[in-house]
């Protein structure tokens, strides 16, 4: 099987694995006062502390994933006015009733000028939302930027970095946040376990109340072996050759004529192609591909497994119509060239033969 979803979910990388079943053999509670559970505590400190070393960040709370991250930072803020992007992850879209939505052009960047318009707009601060690299597109997100406007106007800036570590530069100091979002599966961790990053000055109430654990901010025994298995994938994560992955997505497009390419002229990530086969519908190329032994999507794996015209491209002005050809094609630390070769001449084929049926 040829697997070309790593923004749905990055295979483990055996680093990770090899340090997550290490600690399983560890018996104990992280919070009991025992040596036994001193010494998970420490193994969980230590992947804290590393992780925070590795994005220069302040305080890390860890999760059950992106999803709850993204819910806890958004959560406290419900007497405040929330801004989100349009093309924000649905967990982002979803954590708070009715967002005020920032605009986004057809390259799929954040309007800068109607976001300023609309910060000015309300009488009191809030919270905005921006995602460092949106996981359809690849497009990157000019949050530094972003947060400096927001924040000179008293506004806390949060962003889903989820699929940003290992690909762009990321540095919670750097970027001006007060809270930031990480997934331990989209790195090459185990699935389960995510972080929120937060200014030392904040304190979020918590969504699950109970023991006290993570400065009160998330109660609930934590899992060392996930955690250490997360910090382990993180630092190899920053190891991966993105020149690499960059000559496969370009070789993809310049291969492909025929095919629509969304956010192309944006800063983008080099692992991320989002494309468009005209007059195919997305579920019919996941089905010829997946016959042909590659798995690929038509965007956030998050729905169910149901199919749905993407937000993202519509908020980008795509036609609906337009928008539902749309594929996502995702490499990472596994992909290689025979890999992109066979994707390449599969689409090929798909498009060909549907182009006989036209003609027919």
């Amino acid at each position: 099987m040829i697997y070309l979803d790593y923004n749905a979910s990055t295979p483990l990388r055996p680093q990770a694995k090899e340090a997550l079943v290490a600690t399983l053999d560890l018996t104990g509670n992280p919070s009991s006062p025992h040596h036994m559970g001193r010494q998970l505590r420490s193994l969980i400190d230590t992947a804290r502390k590393a992780i925070l070393e590795k994005i220069e960040g302040e305080r890390l709370v860890f999760t059950s994933g992106g999803t709850e991250a993204n819910a806890l930072a958004l959560s406290s803020v419900e007497s405040f006015p929330v801004i989100v992007s349009a093309i924000e992850h649905d967990s982002v879209l979803k954590a708070v009733k009715n967002p005020h939505l920032i605009p986004v052009t057809e390259e799929g960047r954040v309007d800068l000028e109607k976001l300023e318009a609309l910060l000015s707009s309300f009488e009191k601060p809030g919270l905005l939302s921006l995602m460092l690299v949106n996981n359809e597109t690849g497009v990157i997100q000019p949050v530094q930027e972003v947060a400096r406007l927001a924040r000179s106007k008293g506004w806390k800036v949060h962003t889903d970095a989820s699929q940003a570590l290992g690909h762009v530069p990321l540095s919670f100091k750097n970027l001006g946040v007060d809270l930031l979002t990480l997934s331990s599966h989209k790195c090459g961790g185990p699935i389960g376990v995510g972080a929120l990053v937060i200014k030392e000055s904040l304190h979020l109430a918590p969504l699950i109340r109970g023991g006290g654990q993570e400065y009160g901010m998330r109660a609930g025994t934590l899992s060392a072996p996930l955690i250490v298995g997360f910090a382990t994938a993180a630092k190899e994560a920053l190891n991966d050759n993105s020149t690499l992955l960059q000559r496969y997505q370009q070789k993809i497009e310049t291969s492909l004529p025929a095919a629509v390419v969304y956010g192309k002229k944006a800063p983008r990530v080099s692992h991320v192609v989002s494309l468009g086969m005209p007059g195919v519908l997305a579920e019919l190329q996941l089905m010829a591909f997946d016959l042909k032994g590659i798995a690929i999507s038509a965007g956030a794996a998050c729905s169910s497994g149901t199919m749905k015209t993407s937000h993202v491209l519509t908020a980008m002005g795509i036609p609906e119509q337009e928008a539902r050809c749309a594929i996502r094609v995702s490499m990472g630390w596994q992909t290689r060239k025979e890999d992109i070769d066979q994707f390449i001449q599969e689409w090929q084929n798909i498009y060909h033969l549907q182009r006989l049926k036209e003609a027919s």
